[in-house]
Parts: structure tokens; sequence; C-alpha cells
């Protein structure tokens, strides 16, 4: 596969005065937490995951489930779409650091793709906050703090990364923060259509859970905290939606890392379901506080206090 043969023998490149972004040693130094060869160099694991198998439940997922889920993931689009993800998994693994230049004839040559693929890509990385792009001064890699952390796509670069237990961490204070809210928001403030879904949703991960099916449940998982938020009549919220399903997908959830999900984490689902219905916003936010609690890799109750 053309990106499995990156960096391949290239003649040398001329000294224009700039350090050569993929040229710079740090491009190949070894990951601390892989062992990689030679003939691997600058390929990240993630990007060669095997696609998980399709969600076996009846019907695909609804439509409620997909509201405000909009994103600039790039999955899925050929050329362009690999080049996005392994420039991104360079950028935020560490390997390009911050002003590092990025040199568009140099990116084509080196991973064998036309100028408007590489023009395409480094738009949709500066749309992320991850490069810019000046006069006279070229594209360049941007610091940390400049990062749009809400993207799905460097949420799941982050999460396969070097970064995976800072990300992970960050993930579960974000939902602390706001789950328990969205659900008294919610309570009794879903259309019968929604409450219908919620209640197939939590069917779905009891049986998929009894079954050991990880993917199915953490999908339906995943739909049914996006709905949450969805229902809260927030907009802030609701746009939040998408990064919570994203968070359950990549940050140690049941769905992704239990051998089997527990019988606790589904009842818990359908008291907040059940709370849902009725109206009952204390029920409905103590049961969510309850799943954050159990959450199978996290040990504490509550976000502790951190030394800054």
């Amino acid at each position: 596969m053309l990106f499995r043969r990156i960096l391949k023998a290239a003649p040398p490149i001329a000294d224009k005065g700039a350090v050569s972004t993929l040229a710079h040693p740090t491009m190949t130094a070894a990951r601390a937490a892989e062992s990689i060869s030679a003939g691997e160099l600058d390929r990240f694991p993630y990007a060669d995951r095997p696609t998980p198998p399709a969600p076996r439940w009846e019907g695909a997922e609804s439509e409620l489930g997909r509201v405000g889920r909009k994103t600039t993931s790039s999955r899925g689009r050929g050329l362009h779409g690999q080049l996005v993800q392994q420039l991104g998994q360079m950028i935020v693994s560490g390997d390009l650091g911050a002003d590092r230049p990025l040199v568009p004839e140099e990116i084509g040559q080196r991973f064998e793709v036309s100028r408007t693929v590489v023009r395409e890509s480094l738009r949709v990385l500066e749309a992320k906050g991850l490069v810019s792009a000046r006069p006279n001064v070229g594209t360049r890699v941007r610091p940390v703090g400049d990062w749009n952390l809400l993207d799905p796509d460097i949420i799941e670069w982050r999460a396969f990364g070097p970064q995976r237990d800072e990300q992970r961490r960050e993930l579960f204070e974000l939902r602390w923060a706001i789950e328990p809210l969205a659900a008294r928001l919610a309570a009794g403030h879903g259309r019968e259509d929604v409450q219908a879904r919620l209640v197939e949703l939590t069917e779905i991960m009891g049986h998929a859970g009894a079954q050991g099916d990880l993917v199915s449940y953490g999908r339906a998982d995943a739909e049914l905290h996006g709905l949450v938020l969805q229902m809260a009549g927030n907009r802030m919220l609701e746009h939040l939606s998408g990064i919570v399903s994203c968070a359950l997908q990549v940050s140690g959830g049941p769905g992704t890392t239990c051998e089997r999900p527990s019988d606790s984490a589904v009842s818990l689902h359908a008291r907040l379901v059940d709370a849902l219905g009725i109206g009952d916003g204390t029920a409905a936010e103590a049961a969510v506080r309850a799943l954050l609690t159990v959450h199978p890799d996290v040990e504490h109750a509550v976000p502790a206090p951190r030394e800054h």
C-alpha cells in the first residue's frame, strides 16, 4: 500500500536555508512505546489497525444519533485523508515539533502525492489549528495551545499516541463536568421518538453485554450519551455531543477495554433512561455520576485536584 512505503529512499534535497521537516532526525526517532524496525519508520500503529466489524444490531444508526456530529474528520477520503492522518499523527505525537517548517514540495515527493493533495491536506490541518500558513514564512507547525483539542481527529490521534494517558484523563474530566448537568436538563424534555430510541439502546447494550459483543455495546453506549446531551436544550452542550461520543470510543470505556461490560453499567444506563422518561432530573444526574464513578479505568470517584 502506498502509505506503507513512507520515506523510501529518495535523492538528497538541497538545503534551501531552512531545516527540512520531513528529513529532520526527530522524524525517525524510535517511539517510546513502540518497537519500530528500519522499514517501518514514520508508520503509526493506529493507522494500520484493522477496521472493527460492523455493529450487530437491527437497522443502521438512527438519524437521531447523528444529530450534532459535525466533525472535520478526513478518514475515508483516499490519498488526501491518508496524508492528513499521517501528518496529523506526526504533529500530535511530537515528531514534528512546534514551529517546524512544512515544505509542500518535499511532502509531495516523500509521500508520492500531487501538489493538490498536499495543499488540501495542509488546509485541513490548518483548520484543526495544527499548522499555520503565512506569506514569506511558509507553513509551520503550531504549538499545542493553538490546537483544536475538541476536534475528533485530534482526540483520536492523542488517544492512540504518546499522550494517551493525558488524553484519557482530560476526556474523563470533561465528561464529569458536563454530562451530569446535561442529564438534569434533559429530563422530561425528550420527544417520544428520542425516548424510544434511548430505551432501544439500553436493550442493545444489555444484549450485547451478555453476548460479549463489545463493538455493538460501545456504539450503543456512545449514541446514548450523545443523545442525552442533545436533549439538554443547550446548543453548546449539543455541540459537544459528538465529542462525548468520540470520548467513549477512545478513552477506555466499556466498549474498548473490558472483557465483558458489567451488569451494573447496563443497569445504570437503564436507570438513567427511566429517569429521563419521567422527568426526574435529580435521578438522571445521579445515574450519570454513578456511571462515571464505575468507569473501569478510573479508580477515583471524582477528578482529584492536581498540582499545576
